[in-house]
């Protein structure tokens, strides 16, 4: 299946990073998002974007998870000529990730 069959997320971005929050429609499925959705396996997902770490952050009471992408953004908003320097479709093109 598809993360974007169980989940949502919203991101937002901090100078060079973007951030990424993947959240369970329901929390029945949050424990399988969480197995699934490492910080590795995030990383190896952008392996051609994002340049620097990624860091995760488990939030089990609200179903989510929280993802900092560290050199993501070609420089950030301000200093980036790409199509996205917001990270917007960071967020959507992880709902394409497969998972068990």
């Amino acid at each position: 299946m598809l993360l974007r069959e169980i989940a949502h997320t919203r991101t937002g971005d901090k100078g060079n990073r973007s951030i990424i929050s993947v959240i369970a429609y329901d929390l029945k499925d949050f424990p399988a998002i969480e197995r699934a959705v490492t910080a590795e396996r995030v990383r190896a997902y952008y392996a051609d974007t994002v340049k620097g770490e990624v860091e995760r952050y488990v939030v089990p009471h609200l179903g989510a998870l929280n993802f900092v992408l560290h050199d993501a953004l070609d420089g950030g908003v301000t200093r980036s000529l790409a199509l996205d320097a917001h990270g917007k479709c960071l967020s959507s093109a992880i709902l394409g990730m497969a998972i068990e």
